[in-house]
């Protein structure tokens, strides 16, 4: 388990995540295969060529969900106990196959449950691509463990 415990979240900690992922086409496709999107500008070729990015783009649930990804080892393996929600999602910058992301959260806010328990950690996360434009950012909201309860729950 390489997550961390509620009390080891501090507010104003920015986690920099060592792992990084190429989307390929395959990636993307499968994606939106498996979510039954179809939109052409995610996998035909010659539409996405029409339009003002010339080619396809990566679908941004996907590089959303990569970036859960890539964030979850070290911040809640093993430690959550729910994701809340997922807020503020914006895409500021497309994704294209063959491009590299990396990921980055910081901890926005935290506090404890009302029985004590366990604690609620907003996170802001953001995505970046080989070029460090930002691609994607949201607020993750998660349910975490307390050391001192990990073993009852």
């Amino acid at each position: 388990m390489t997550g961390l415990y509620y009390e080891e979240f501090e507010v104003g900690q920015t986690i920099e995540h060592e792992k990084r992922r190429t989307v390929s086409e395959s990636d993307n496709q499968q994606f939106c295969d498996m979510t039954m999107n179809q939109q052409p500008l995610h996998l035909d070729a010659e539409f996405a060529s029409e339009t003002q990015f010339g080619e396809r783009l990566v679908n941004g649930l996907y590089t959303m969900s990569l970036a859960v990804g890539l964030s979850i080892p070290d911040t809640t393996d093993g430690t959550i106990v729910a994701n809340l929600s997922y807020d503020d999602v914006s895409h500021p910058n497309p994704v294209f196959h063959g491009d590299t992301l990396r990921a980055q959260t910081t901890v926005l806010d935290k506090r404890e449950t009302s029985d004590g328990d366990r604690g609620v950690v907003t996170m802001h996360v953001e995505v970046f691509n080989q070029d460090d434009d930002l691609v994607c950012e949201f607020e993750r909201t998660a349910l975490s463990l307390k050391k001192a309860h990990a073993d009852v729950a």
